[in-house]
């Protein structure tokens, strides 16, 4: 089969409200009046911020950045620090390596972000400092140092081998250190880089009153036992951190609660001040391990506390839900729109591809039938609300954020048309194609908060008043409440109504006698200068429930706009065809709607179709994907031989 078929993009965009009987929930309906405090707390010293909205803004953001810190990024000869990524997200140039390993590739967003956090892995800040920074160090001359600086291709992937086989894949726990630590100071290296981090954070926060740019002080803790990704996010709300960046090698492997515990002692009960959460991501490529059952009642509120959000959509695929159109079903769903932007694998190994070909047996793809129920995270949220039935605890009340986990310091590079890669010169130019073509641009982290200020971010985070795109930049406000009026969509003050009368995306409803309304509003995304965005095709409400035995279902609802609008795209030319909408708004009632049972509800946002990276960089190099013939010499020409890295 062609690699570069023309898949078409579609958007994914989600916002979770929970539903509960009324004896359960602890939770109120949120108020926004233009006359009221603000009700996030401030714990840092900065200017105000002149542009601040009671009914809150959309603040579009990247909390999943790798730079020339991160292992895997540096052996991609990618030579851009923290600094940059933070320049590069407030819509600078930077400078990226080509496929040869020369930095020739001009690489800049054709819209900046609100906000970024750099996330190098923790467990290699000291190793990879130690080989890249000084060579006064004596590790800066071990073998495996001297081939991670190498510039060629085959050495590099060696180099990668070798790192990834340690805390990453190794599983750490202090006893599969790297022998670079016997020959100088890691611990000492660690927190000069942690340090470094910390600056580039502060050196880039906007602390004026202009508040045009939030940076967050952040790292991700790499954990993958035999490839099954466990891997977090840890988001600092301030300049007040812990020490170190906990790693695996702190905790263990297949030990997350240890870092919830680590981070509670040594940051939330243990510096006055210091907030943080961390944030999964890709429980698609985690072989069902990144969600087990809490053990205990500790274990099911530290999830609640530390982990409000899950990374639903990233480079390495979507993790809502999973359709096979081969066969024709799901993993427990029966939605066709699950096939959006989904690994073969479920491990990260799915990335062990070189020349075109797979070179791990641990890449090859997985059967439905094998795949791990709670790699997905549609069924995460229904287990969670059988784990909840009879006064337990419901461990997974997740919101949803996407982030791009670009290796190249290409923080909120997840445009479509101006996607330059996410691991240096292993996916620059023709390699993009050949060796990832099942990797995507990335999304984005939406946030809804009064300023963009870490404190208002933070807590638009905490209380998941977030969504998750695919990369662009749609405006999406999601409302429920029993008092929400059925014309709500017509009155000038929708949204300081909606704010009084219900809860926001991310919120919890009491369920009462009378069945909530839920009021979805969406704008189209309006694009940049020269590249206008899509129109919007339709709105859904995805619900999952527990019925009266026990037994969790879901249901998808289209509630506004038409999958039969007629749009499309030009094949010849990736130009849109056809009309959407600008915007779509409608209140909806849940039909089955039940207030005895545990329900959740989230929304799902689609644009008119559009062509995906891989077809517009084909089309680029003189492959049109779209057609099995081309023209050329004697009226016949292979896909293979345009020169698009494509082949059969």
């Amino acid at each position: 089969m062609n690699k570069c078929h023309p898949t078409l993009l579609a958007l994914l965009m989600l916002g979770l409200i929970q539903s509960v009987p009324a004896q359960q929930s602890s939770a109120r309906p949120m108020a926004a009046s233009p006359n009221a405090a603000p009700p996030f707390k401030r714990t840092e010293q900065r200017q105000p911020c002149a542009h601040y909205t009671a009914t809150k803004m959309p603040l579009f953001g990247d909390l999943h950045v790798h730079t020339s810190y991160s292992f895997d990024s540096y052996v991609s000869s990618q030579r851009n620090d923290p600094w940059a990524a933070y320049r590069y997200a407030k819509g600078e140039p930077i400078m990226l390596s080509d496929a040869d390993s020369n930095q020739t590739l001009r690489a800049q967003l054709q819209r900046p972000l609100d906000f970024t956090g750099v996330t190098d892995h923790s467990e290699y800040l000291g190793p990879i400092n130690i080989c890249t920074q000084d060579d006064r160090k004596l590790g800066y001359w071990f073998p495996y140092c001297m081939m991670t600086r190498s510039e060629w291709f085959m050495v590099q992937l060696l180099a990668a081998d070798y790192w990834v086989n340690l805390a990453v894949l190794g599983g750490g726990g202090g006893k599969e250190e790297s022998f670079v630590c016997s020959l100088s100071d890691c611990d000492a290296a660690h927190r000069e880089t942690w340090l470094k981090t910390q600056q580039a954070a502060e050196d880039h926060y906007d602390r004026s009153a202009e508040c045009t740019f939030t940076s967050f002080v952040a790292y991700e803790y790499t954990d993958a036992p035999n490839g099954n990704n466990l891997h977090r996010n840890v988001i600092f709300r301030n300049e007040r951190v812990t020490d170190t960046a906990i790693s695996t090698y702190d905790t263990g492997s297949r030990n997350f609660p240890e870092l919830w515990r680590r981070l509670r002692e040594e940051c939330i009960d243990g510096d006055a001040g210091c907030d943080v959460m961390s944030i999964p991501h890709n429980p698609n490529l985690s072989g069902g391990l990144m969600f087990p059952d809490p053990i205990n009642e500790q274990q099911a509120q530290d999830r609640l506390f530390f982990e409000p959000l899950v990374e639903i959509v990233q480079h390495k695929a979507a993790s809502e839900c999973r359709f096979d159109r081969l066969l024709g079903r799901g993993l427990d769903t029966e939605d066709e729109l699950c096939d959006f932007e989904q690994a073969k694998s479920d491990n990260l190994m799915m990335l062990g591809t070189v020349y075109g070909e797979v070179r791990t047996e641990r890449a090859a793809a997985v059967p439905l039938d094998e795949f791990g129920h709670r790699n997905m995270l549609r069924n995460v949220l229904k287990d969670g609300l059988a784990l909840g039935q009879n006064g337990a605890t419901n461990p997974f009340k997740m919101g949803f954020i996407g982030s791009t986990d670009t290796h190249s310091a290409t923080a909120g590079g997840a445009e479509e048309n101006n996607y330059v890669g996410n691991l240096g010169r292993r996916d620059a130019g023709y390699r993009n194609v050949q060796d990832h073509f099942f990797d995507n641009p990335g999304g984005l982290a939406v946030v809804w908060a009064e300023e963009n200020s870490r404190d208002a971010i933070f807590n638009g985070l905490r209380i998941k008043e977030t969504y998750a795109t695919s990369g662009t930049r749609p405006v999406v406000r999601f409302f429920a409440g029993a008092d929400i009026p059925a014309d709500a969509c017509a009155s000038p003050t929708m949204v300081e109504d909606a704010y009084q009368q219900g809860v926001p995306m991310g919120g919890e409803i009491q369920a009462g006698e009378a069945p909530p309304r839920f009021l979805v509003s969406v704008l189209k995304d309006p694009g940049s200068p020269g590249n206008p965005g899509n129109d919007l095709q339709r709105v859904q409400i995805i619900k999952g429930w527990v019925d009266a035995e026990g037994n969790t279902a879901e249901q998808v609802f289209d509630v506004a706009g038409s999958a039969d609008n007629g749009a499309s795209v030009n094949p010849e030319t990736c130009t849109p065809v056809g009309r959407g909408s600008n915007n779509l708004c409608t209140v909806w009632q849940d039909p089955g709607f039940d207030a005895s049972q545990d329900a959740f509800y989230y929304v799902r946002v689609l644009e008119n179709p559009s062509c995906r990276w891989s077809t517009l960089q084909c089309q680029a190099a003189g492959v049109n994907p779209f057609f099995s013939r081309l023209p050329g010499p004697g009226g016949r020409q292979n896909r293979r031989t345009a020169g698009c890295g494509c082949h059969r």
